[in-house]
C-alpha cells in the first residue's frame, strides 16, 4: 500500500527477519538441479541485499539470520553446495560465527593455543587482546557483518586467516592430549585437518570473488 488517505506522515515499518522462504525461487520436487540454482540465487539475494544497503539494522538481520531461523535452515538452504561456491562460502561464515557463538570458551581456548604460532593469521583474523570468551564472539560478528558491509572477499580471508589459528589451536591441543586421551586427541586432530580445509575453501571463494567468478 503506497501513500495515505488523510495526509498523515508515512509510517514506516519495522523489517521482518529474513528467512530461507524469502529466497524460494522454485517449488515442487526437490531435483538437485533446481535445488542448486535456488541456493545460488538465495545467496546472490542475500548478499546483494546487505551490500546495497547502509542500514545497520539490516546488516544486523543478515547476520543473525542463523539465530532466528536455526543453523538447521540455513543448513538446509546452503550446506549441500559446493564449498567454493557463494552459497558453500556463506554458509562456511554462517556456521563458524554460530560454532564461537554457542561455544566461546573452547574457541577462545583453541585461539589462545594457536595465535602465537599463526602470527599472521593472528593479525589478519583481528581478535581483540587478550582473546577471551566475548572477544571471540564480537571478532566472528565484525567478520560476519564486513561480509556485507565492506569487502566480501576480505570478510572470507579473515575467517579463513581464524580457521588456521584454531586448527594450529587444536592441534596443539592433541599434542598435550595424546598420552592423557588418544580418542580426544584423534578427533582434535581431525578437526584441525577440517579447519585446514575450510581456510583453504575460504580463500579460494576470496580470490573467485576478486575475480568476479564466485557464484
Amino acid at each position: 500500500m503506497s501513500g495515505n488517505k488523510h495526509g498523515e506522515a508515512p509510517r514506516h515499518h519495522k523489517p521482518k527477519p529474513f528467512a530461507p522462504s524469502d529466497f524460494e525461487v522454485f517449488s515442487g520436487g526437490a531435483d538437485p538441479a533446481r535445488v542448486s540454482e535456488a541456493a545460488h540465487l538465495a545467496a546472490q539475494a542475500l548478499v546483494h541485499r546487505g551490500r546495497q544497503s547502509d542500514d545497520p539494522e539490516v546488516t544486523q538481520r543478515l547476520v543473525e539470520l542463523a539465530d532466528v531461523q536455526g543453523l538447521e535452515a540455513v543448513a538446509e538452504l546452503w550446506a549441500e553446495s559446493p564449498p567454493r561456491s557463494l552459497p558453500g562460502a556463506l554458509w562456511r561464515l554462517y556456521a563458524l560465527r554460530a560454532a564461537t557463538q554457542r561455544n566461546p570458551e573452547r574457541i577462545a581456548a583453541y585461539f589462545k593455543a594457536g595465535k602465537e604460532t599463526a602470527q599472521v593469521s593472528n593479525v589478519v583474523a583481528g581478535v581483540a587482546e587478550p582473546p577471551g570468551e566475548k572477544e571471540v564472539q564480537e571478532m566472528a560478528d565484525t567478520i560476519l557483518s564486513g561480509a556485507f558491509e565492506g569487502e566480501f572477499d576480505v570478510a572470507l580471508e579473515r575467517f579463513a586467516a581464524f580457521c588456521r589459528v584454531l586448527a594450529l589451536g587444536q592441534a596443539n591441543h592433541a599434542d598435550a592430549a595424546e598420552h592423557s586421551g588418544q580418542a580426544h586427541a584423534t578427533f582434535l586432530t581431525r578437526n584441525s585437518h577440517q579447519l585446514v580445509k575450510t581456510a583453504e575453501d575460504l580463500e579460494h571463494a576470496a580470490a573467485s570473488w576478486r575475480r568476479g567468478e564466485l557464484d
